[in-house]
């Protein structure tokens, strides 16, 4: 069985590393033919991840169509806000048998679509079972040094989530499946907001207590918001969004934190995102999940102020207050 990684993300590379490592055949889809040759040339993405070797069994390549008809599994691995053209991009070659697993932790802009909608937009004859996505507490650079790590995988047919778990499981990435692929997506990219938040806890010096409430009143807020969309409140209580939640929310490896950090420090939103080599996916999350949040009723607090941070110029240390100041209720 062959494999297909579209994407030279770092997380594209890393699972496509993962399934070589394995000693099954891997195509990973390159940009351009010069970004193939080099990183065959290379044997390793130098710009990604440089201490890394590409397995035998790994294969750069820049042509859609022998990079993708054969393939078994297609892992769409790219940011949110380019995720629909590489879909377009692949469409005409993906077989029909194919399973095609989203791996991306965002939401389109302006809709706040999940990437298995955009796929299903863009690959309107493929069978919907055959869409799978894939989220938890999943930082590359520990998994690509071979630290334990687990994941969860969400398809609607049972088939499609066994599939994607024996090609990317091994001893050290343990892959669960689910049902809830609504759930599964919302989580790996709600998520993103709460660690935003915590980054910018940790800049202020909030506090231990402080962190653990505003994490722990995110995660409840991005659960009503899941459940309003159909997902099960189970799936927040699991890897893909409690597990997430804590590793994004408390790594040093997390962009968003990292984010957040940097505006508690009093820098603009565009200075921060000049500097990054990667995209920061919970920016564009918190203007989608307000946008859903509003059509299905559902308060969240601490992502309206995420907003009013990221857009409006209200400053880091105005959200402590706002967040006490609000009437008492019961918690639940």
């Amino acid at each position: 069985m062959s494999s297909t990684v579209v994407g030279t993300t770092t997380w594209g590379t890393t699972l496509a590393v993962l399934a070589a490592r394995s000693g099954q055949p891997v195509r990973l889809l390159c940009r351009t033919s010069e970004e193939a040759e080099n990183l065959r040339t290379a044997g390793k993405h130098t710009r990604r991840l440089p201490g890394v070797a590409l397995p035998d069994k790994l294969v750069p390549d820049a042509n859609v169509e022998c990079a993708v008809s054969s393939a078994r599994l297609v892992v769409i691995a790219v940011p949110s806000d380019r995720f629909r053209e590489n879909v377009r991009r692949i469409a005409a070659h993906v077989p029909p048998d194919a399973v095609v697993l989203s791996v991306t932790k965002g939401l389109e802009l302006p809709a706040g679509l999940r990437m298995s909608e955009v796929m299903t937009q863009e690959l309107p004859n493929h069978p919907a079972g055959q869409f799978a996505v894939l989220s938890g507490p999943n930082l590359a650079g520990e998994i690509i040094a071979g630290k334990p790590a687990l994941t969860v995988v969400a398809a609607p047919n049972e088939s499609a989530s066994r599939l994607v778990q024996d090609t990317l499981m091994s001893p050290a990435f343990r892959v669960y499946t689910s049902d809830d692929v609504v759930g599964v997506e919302l989580c790996g990219s709600l998520k993103n907001i709460i660690a935003l938040a915590a980054g910018m806890a940790d800049g202020l010096g909030a506090g231990d207590n402080a962190k653990a409430a505003l994490v722990t009143r995110g995660l409840s807020e991005i659960g009503r918001l899941g459940m309003a969309a159909g997902a099960q409140l189970i799936t927040f209580a699991g890897l893909a969004g409690l597990g997430d939640v804590m590793a994004t929310c408390n790594s040093p490896l997390s962009r968003n934190r990292r984010v957040g950090e940097e505006l508690a420090k009093g820098r603009t939103l565009d200075e921060i995102l000049a500097g990054m080599d990667a995209v920061a996916e919970g920016v564009n999350t918190t203007v989608a999940a307000l946008e859903m949040a509003e059509k299905l009723d559902v308060d969240m607090p601490i992502t309206r102020l995420m907003s009013q941070v990221l857009f409006e110029g209200l400053s880091a240390a105005e959200c402590i207050p706002a967040l006490m100041e609000r009437p008492p209720r019961p918690e639940w």
